[in-house]
């Protein structure tokens, strides 16, 4: 029996507008709330997610925040 979907942890979380309609596209194309997507996306992490690109991804992302907040 599966268990049962219990979202009791509610982060404060602050993303950029991009970011935001992305997780807003992909949980209504997945049927799911965003708190759903992200409870799916965060315990399948490593089902979904390719190490190696996403390694790069932050680095890249990382290396380029400070010119992003300004």
């Amino acid at each position: 029996m599966p268990k049962r979907l219990r979202l009791t942890r509610r982060p404060n979380i602050a993303m950029s507008e991009d970011a935001y309609r992305r997780l807003r596209s992909l949980s209504d194309e997945a049927g799911l709330n965003e708190g759903e997507f992200l409870s799916f996306l965060f315990e399948h992490w490593s089902s979904c997610i390719n190490d190696e690109k996403f390694t790069a991804r932050l680095r890249l992302f990382n290396s380029e925040l400070d010119e992003r907040k300004r």
